[in-house]
């Protein structure tokens, strides 16, 4: 990979689960040597520091299960603007979370700032949950559900801010979900999702659907926004998060799934969500959280291909 300028910026955000503790995952990210570890590999690295958002305002929903929607909001709002700002002056923008729900305004941002430059958008989901819900469909209330049907453009979101640039449910692309309620999996049908759950990767690997979607993403000069959830990997290997399922990517698989991207040099914006650093087993988390990224922005075990003997 050649050298690349990359940005971080901070979403210190956990107003969309359930469970406190993701509002120290920038900070962890950062304890972890994320930017050292990106300057080692060659690149040019920049630390924006956390985002911060505006006075909240009045907003409610009549789904009385839904919690912390003004503070959902306003971060929305204020990362929307981060995000198309970063994308302007950066190759790379990192945000570090923070629940999901930052990704209500990560997306939105980068997807705006593609749409002015006439290529579509195309994302990479790695979670063990669509979070396919609206703010009909929730049932718990925890808004980090919400985000991949709202920059879809799935109605129902008029308590969020409106969007500039829907993404196109055709440029989805979900790998590693094992957790899927019924109002998502009929709305993931709906809207033909490309999804690739636990079973279809234990039976088919996950290389094969990876390679297909950047075959699509190439073919009409996309960008590609990837979104990896901590909940996305093996809760024996990844503790930190307040959602995990068992069953996930195991080390070498998702390695893999980072190398495969880094191949394709389509990658240009990256979220690292969910991490909970109070729930993680001295640092182990965020430490393999971080060479995922390295191994996304070209880290190697070998420069050359490996002989056969």
């Amino acid at each position: 990979m050649t050298s690349k300028t990359c940005t971080l910026i901070g979403a210190p955000v956990q107003s969309g689960a359930s469970q406190p503790g993701c509002v120290m995952g920038p900070d962890a990210y950062r304890t972890a040597r994320l930017a050292e570890t990106l300057r080692d590999l060659g690149h040019e690295v920049s630390d924006l520091g956390n985002v911060a958002h505006e006075p909240l305002q009045n907003v409610t929903h009549k789904n009385a299960a839904i919690h912390d929607l003004p503070q959902t909001v306003a971060w929305a709002v204020a990362l929307e603007q981060a995000a198309f700002d970063a994308a302007q002056t950066s190759e790379m923008p990192i945000f570090l979370g923070g629940d999901h729900s930052l990704s209500i305004g990560t997306v939105p941002g980068v997807a705006r700032h593609w749409q002015q430059h006439d290529r579509p958008l195309f994302v990479l989901w790695l979670d063990a949950h669509p979070d396919f819900h609206t703010l009909e469909t929730t049932t718990s209330g925890n808004l980090h559900g919400t985000p991949v049907a709202y920059f879809s453009g799935l109605p129902g979101f008029e308590a969020y801010p409106k969007l500039a640039a829907p993404v196109d449910p055709a440029n989805l692309c979900m790998l590693g979900i094992r957790s899927v309620d019924p109002a998502e999996n009929a709305a993931l049908d709906a809207n033909s999702v490309d999804v690739s759950d636990m079973r279809a990767i234990d039976e088919h690997g996950i290389a094969a659907p990876l390679r297909a979607f950047l075959e699509r993403v190439r073919a009409v000069d996309g960008a590609l926004h990837v979104s990896l959830d901590v909940d996305f990997l093996e809760p024996s290997i990844a503790p930190a998060v307040g959602t995990t399922v068992p069953g996930g990517a195991t080390f070498r698989e998702a390695h893999l799934v980072m190398e495969m991207l880094c191949d394709s040099g389509l990658v240009t914006s990256l979220d690292m969500v969910e991490l909970n650093p109070f729930l993680d087993e001295r640092g182990r988390t965020a430490s393999l959280m971080v060479d995922l990224c390295a191994s996304l922005m070209g880290r190697k075990v070998l420069d050359r291909q490996t002989r056969r003997f």
